[in-house]
């Protein structure tokens, strides 16, 4: 009989992959475009209203379809499968792949203080050592996930408590001036928001492992809705910290914003000892995308002659292969590129995708019986949609490199779609570890 996770281990799921690299490093970037602390708080505020409007369309979706595989299960089932097949690929080649790689990358970064900055043997390390952690069975990745989670959680509400409770040190970083009404108008905001999109990421996490979950009809919308609440709470909280403690000409186009705020607070003993545990609580995130991120390739691989052999799992019916496949992607992606470049070509894909998947909902049955009905149907998505839009839009504009590999990557996968060709379902085969 296939294991179970409880809906705290769902839950944990989510907060990993929501609580990551976005949220320690993402604000250098967002300076480079906006100042005003109005601004900054409205949009980590925007991120979490939408996250929680796509929540409940993933959890609609989630307790419609029994089966794990998220975004591929929705859009192959409701529009077509070379959409469904499209999600797979980009979340194969840049959605979960790249987050992996960004956190290892993020994790480097914050061991700089010892020595260890762009230490890319450490980041590759990381990365084939949680996959390794999940190439056994469910019970093994449930308690790493479970503990490694409340690690990132209680380190997180830490900082936030003792940052808002010290005084900033001299530091006069806060600007509530009325220039946020014009900062919103520009190009330079929507672009923002890719960023904080990115930090959001993994809102919908636990959809993409719903036959792993105990009654999901009931506790895939708990663990979704709830932890996306959650960590929009401790967001705004977060940054309001850092910029409490930093002046945004400190922070801006910097990735370890969280070290420089706190070494602020603490001095330097004390911001090496915070840059430590911030490279430990993104081990979580590392862990839980790659807990995901092969269920989505399993999915595929099961309908797909290509992905086949991806499609074995062990005799604890885990996808080993797929596993292994995400984590040799994950170690190219942190050997190569930079590290805003990376992150905005792959938060834009992750926002289109998301965006087409939330399109899904509009055109499923009416939830009958247990399945989850998303509130103020179809308001909420509608929202979602046109904001999602005006986000990519400007971005295109204002950023038309990053875009356009975002788009390649996908052209990419339009082609392989093309010459590959789907199979008969058949029984999983197993392999050993």
């Amino acid at each position: 009989m296939k294991r179970k996770i409880t809906v705290y281990t769902a839950a944990a799921i989510v907060v990993a992959n929501m609580i990551g690299t976005g949220v320690f490093t993402s604000l250098g970037f967002q300076l480079n475009s906006v100042h005003n602390s109005y601004t900054i708080i409205l949009l980590w505020l925007s991120g979490g209203i939408l996250s929680l409007f796509g929540a409940f369309a993933y959890a609609e979706l989630g307790t419609h379809f029994s089966e794990s595989g998220g975004d591929y299960i929705y859009l192959s089932r409701i529009f077509h499968p070379m959409l469904g097949y499209l999600s797979a690929w980009a979340g194969l080649t840049v959605g979960f792949s790249a987050p992996v790689a960004l956190a290892s990358m993020a994790l480097t970064k914050y061991l700089a203080p010892f020595g260890l900055q762009d230490s890319r043997w450490l980041a590759t390390a990381v990365i084939i050592g949680i996959g390794l952690m999940h190439s056994f069975t469910i019970r093994h990745s449930s308690r790493f996930q479970n503990l490694s989670t409340l690690l990132k959680i209680v380190f997180i509400v830490v900082l936030i408590v003792a940052g808002a409770w010290m005084g900033n040190a001299g530091v006069d970083a806060f600007d509530f001036s009325k220039g946020w009404q014009q900062e919103i108008a520009t190009p330079g905001f929507a672009v923002s928001m890719i960023y904080v999109g990115f930090a959001y990421t993994g809102w919908n996490a636990a959809a993409y492992v719903v036959d792993e979950i105990e009654h999901p009809e009931r506790h895939l919308p708990r663990a979704l809705i709830g932890s996306t609440l959650f960590v929009a709470i401790v967001y705004v909280l977060f940054q309001l910290v850092l910029l409490k403690h930093a002046s945004a000409e400190a922070l801006a186009g910097k990735e370890e914003v969280s070290f420089i705020a706190f070494n602020n607070l603490f001095g330097s003993a004390g911001g090496k000892w915070v840059s430590i545990f911030i490279a430990l609580q993104l081990i979580a995130t590392v862990s839980s995308y790659l807990w995901v991120g092969p269920r989505v390739t399993h999915a595929m691989a099961k309908e797909f002659r290509l992905w086949k052999p991806f499609a074995a799992v062990n005799a604890h019916h885990i996808p080993v292969r797929a596993v292994w496949l995400h984590v040799v992607i994950s170690v190219l992606l942190a050997l190569s590129g930079s590290f805003e470049r990376i992150l905005l070509y792959a938060g834009f894909v992750l926002q289109l995708m998301a965006s087409l998947t939330v399109a899904t909902s509009l055109f499923m049955p009416e939830a009958t019986g247990k399945r989850f009905r998303s509130p103020f149907k179809p308001v909420l998505q509608i929202i979602f949609l046109l904001f999602n839009a005006w986000v990519l839009v400007f971005t295109f504009y204002d950023r038309p490199l990053e875009s356009m590999m975002g788009i390649l990557i996908l052209a990419l996968g339009a082609v392989v779609y093309y010459f590959d060709a789907p199979v008969a379902a058949k029984k999983e085969t197993s392999v050993r570890p």
